[in-house]
C-alpha cells in the first residue's frame, strides 16, 4: 500500500470539512481532504447556505446589538436538558472570530440576512434578525477547470436550472408578470445563465450553499491543499498508544496511507442516506425507508462508523436525529422521484396544510423543522403508532398562480405536466380534492371555512400564522392585513403531498469544545476530530433559527483546526 505523509486529513467535503480544511492551511499545516464522491461540496453545495452565528460582524456593522449572554439565553431555552454548556459557549466565543476570519484571509464573504429572524423570536434571547448569514454570490469562473468538481445545487431548487437567491431576488421572481423592474432582472439572470451554459455547461452565478462551498474551496486550493474526490476512507489508523494517526483512502489508482501528523476530523455529512441507522433513530420511518432525504446518496454515516470503530459513541439521546423539512417527491426528466424541501411556500397567504383527516395541525409558517413535528404528531395521533406520515398542501387558483406550490412555479410557468405526472392534484371544487388525497370533505372544507373568516380580521385564531417576525418575513409583504393568511376560495383547487425529510442530522459523535471526539468515558480520542454533522449537534435536537447546521460547523472547523496547531488565539 501506497504512503503520505501530511498534517491534517479532513474526511468529507462539505462547509465544516473544507473550513477545517482551510484554517489548517492558513496556520501552515499540510492538508488533504478525502471526499468519498466524484464532486465536491456534500449536502452544503445543495442547501441554502445559511450559517447562525450570534454576534457576528455584518450584524453589528447593519447596527444589530446582540451578545453572547442573549445568544446563550436562547440556546438554553431552546435547548432544555440537553443544553452543552461548553460547547455552547466555545462556539459563541469563537463564531465571530471565525466569520472575521474568514472575512479577512479568504475569498468567502458573507451578506447579512437582517429581517431573517429567529425561529422562535419570542423565546428568552430571541431575535428578530442578524444572527444568519449567507455566502455572497461567487463567479463560478474564479475556480477554473475546478467548477466541473463542484457539485451541482440541487435540480428541484432551481428554475430551469438556474439558482435563484432569496429576499429580494424571490420577490422579483414571484412579481415577474406584474412588475417591468421584475421583469427586466428576472431576464437579465436568463441570459446571462443561457450564456454561461452555452460556455460552460453550467451556470456560473453560483447562490447559497453552492456559493458557500466554491468561496471555501477556492480558499482552499488558493493555500495548497489537496482535494482528493471519488477517495472513500476504508478506515482508521492508529498507534501503539492508541492514538488516531491517519487514515486508509481508497483512491481511484489504488490504497493509500495517510498518516497525519496533526489529527484527522471526520466531517463525512451524518447519516441522512443510512436506511439502518433511520431505522434505529427516527420513529416515523419504521423500516428506515419511510424518510425522504435531499442530501446527496454518499451521506451514509461513514464518519460515524469510523468513529465508532476506535471507541467513540453517538449521541442518540437528542428528541430530534435530524432536522426535519417537509418534502414532495417530483418527476425528475430521468424518471426517477426528486426532493423538493418546503421553505418557501409554507408561509404564503392562501396555503394550509391538513392530513388525511381534513384538519389543519400547525402553524404552516412556522419552522419546517416545527412542521414536520407537529405532521409526525397529528399522524400518530389520528392512526396510531407506525402510521404513515402523509400531509398536504392546500390552495387556490389565485395563490396558486401567484406563489406557486412546490415545484410548482407561479404564472406564467404551465403545470398541465405536474398534474398528469401526479406530482399536483387539482379539483374544481374542495370535495374533489378530499376526495383525492383520501380526506373528508365536509371535514376540509369546514377547515377551509375557519381559515377564511380568519383571514379576513387578519389573525389566524386556530394556529396563529403571521404572529411572529419569523412567520412574516417569508409571507408576502404586500398582502393585508397578515402577510400570511388569505381565504382560500376561488377554483380550482390544488394539492401537493408531503414527507417528512431531513436537512442534516442531529445525532452525532459525541465531541468537547475543542471538536475532539469522544470515547465512551467521556475521555478525548487523541488525532480525532469531528465537525458538521457527524458531531453530535449543539441545538440539543432543536432548529432556533436558519443556519444552525452550518454555522456551527464552519465554526468547530475553525475550532479543531485552532486546536491541530497549538494555537491559543
Amino acid at each position: 500500500m501506497k504512503r503520505k505523509e501530511v498534517d491534517v486529513l479532513v474526511v468529507g467535503s462539505g462547509a465544516g470539512g473544507l473550513a477545517a480544511a482551510v484554517c489548517s492551511a492558513h496556520r501552515k499545516l499540510s492538508v488533504i481532504v478525502a471526499e468519498k464522491e466524484p464532486v465536491i461540496g456534500g449536502t452544503t453545495a445543495r442547501s441554502g447556505g445559511w450559517m447562525w452565528i450570534p454576534g457576528n460582524s455584518p450584524a453589528r456593522r447593519d447596527g444589530f446589538e446582540d451578545s453572547a449572554e442573549k445568544a446563550r439565553t436562547y440556546l438554553q431555552h431552546e435547548t432544555g436538558e440537553h443544553f452543552d454548556a461548553k460547547r455552547v459557549d466555545a462556539f459563541l466565543e469563537a463564531g465571530p472570530k471565525a466569520i472575521d476570519f474568514y472575512e479577512s484571509q479568504t475569498s468567502l464573504q458573507f451578506d447579512l440576512g437582517p429581517f431573517f429572524a429567529d425561529y422562535h423570536p419570542t423565546a428568552p434571547g430571541g431575535m428578530d434578525g442578524g444572527r444568519s448569514l449567507v455566502a455572497r454570490p461567487f463567479d463560478g469562473r474564479e475556480l477554473g477547470e475546478e467548477i466541473h468538481r463542484l457539485r451541482p445545487p440541487m435540480w428541484e431548487i432551481t428554475f430551469l436550472g438556474m439558482m435563484i437567491g432569496s429576499g429580494k431576488e424571490l420577490l422579483h421572481f414571484f412579481n415577474v408578470t406584474r412588475s417591468p423592474i421584475s421583469a427586466l432582472y428576472v431576464a437579465r439572470l436568463f441570459l446571462k445563465f443561457l450564456r454561461d451554459t452555452a460556455f460552460y455547461g453550467r451556470p456560473m452565478r453560483l447562490m447559497n450553499g453552492n456559493a458557500l462551498v466554491a468561496r471555501l474551496a477556492k480558499s482552499a486550493f488558493d493555500k495548497g491543499v489537496q482535494i482528493w474526490t471519488s477517495s472513500p476512507v476504508r478506515g482508521l489508523v492508529r498507534d501503539e498508544a492508541g492514538r488516531v494517526i491517519g487514515a486508509r483512502v481508497e483512491r481511484p489508482d489504488g490504497a493509500v496511507e495517510v498518516i497525519s501528523k496533526n489529527g484527522v476530523v471526520l466531517a463525512a455529512g451524518g447519516f441522512p442516506q443510512d436506511a439502518v441507522r433511520r431505522k434505529e433513530l427516527m420513529p416515523h420511518s419504521p423500516s428506515g425507508h419511510e424518510h425522504v432525504s435531499p442530501a446527496p446518496p454518499g451521506n451514509t454515516g461513514d464518519g460515524l462508523r469510523l468513529g465508532e470503530s476506535v471507541g467513540a459513541t453517538v449521541d442518540t439521546t437528542l428528541p430530534n436525529a435530524a432536522a426535519w423539512v417537509p418534502i414532495s417527491r417530483p418527476l425528475r426528466p430521468d424518471g426517477t422521484l426528486g426532493t423538493f424541501p418546503h421553505f418557501v411556500d409554507r408561509s404564503k397567504p392562501g396555503v394550509i396544510a391538513v392530513t388525511r383527516s381534513g384538519r389543519r395541525f400547525v402553524n404552516e409558517a412556522n419552522s419546517y423543522h416545527d412542521f414536520c413535528q407537529a405532521m409526525i404528531k397529528r399522524c400518530r395521533e389520528e392512526d396510531g403508532p407506525g402510521a404513515e406520515n402523509a400531509a398536504w398542501f392546500i390552495t387556490d387558483h389565485r395563490a396558486f398562480r401567484k406563489y406557486g406550490l412546490g415545484f410548482a412555479k407561479p404564472a406564467p410557468v404551465p403545470y398541465g405536466k405536474l398534474i398528469r405526472n401526479g406530482y399536483l392534484m387539482r379539483g374544481e371544487s374542495l370535495a374533489d380534492i378530499a376526495r383525492q388525497i383520501g380526506a373528508d370533505p365536509a371535514a376540509l372544507e369546514d377547515s377551509v371555512q375557519r381559515l377564511n373568516a380568519d383571514a379576513r380580521r387578519g389573525e389566524d385564531t386556530e394556529f396563529g400564522k403571521g404572529s411572529t417576525s419569523y412567520n412574516r418575513s417569508l409571507g408576502d409583504p404586500e398582502h393585508g392585513p397578515n402577510p400570511c393568511l388569505a381565504p382560500i376560495e376561488t377554483g380550482p383547487f390544488y394539492a401537493v403531498r408531503l414527507y417528512v425529510g431531513d436537512l442534516g442530522t442531529f445525532a452525532g459523535l459525541r465531541a468537547n469544545e475543542y471538536a475532539q471526539v469522544l470515547d465512551e468515558d467521556g475521555k478525548p480520542i487523541d488525532g480525532l476530530y469531528a465537525v458538521g454533522n457527524d458531531a453530535a449537534s449543539i441545538m440539543g435536537g432543536n432548529y432556533p433559527g436558519g443556519g444552525i447546521t452550518l454555522g456551527p460547523a464552519v465554526t468547530f472547523g475553525y475550532i479543531a483546526a485552532r486546536h491541530m496547531s497549538g494555537a491559543n488565539d
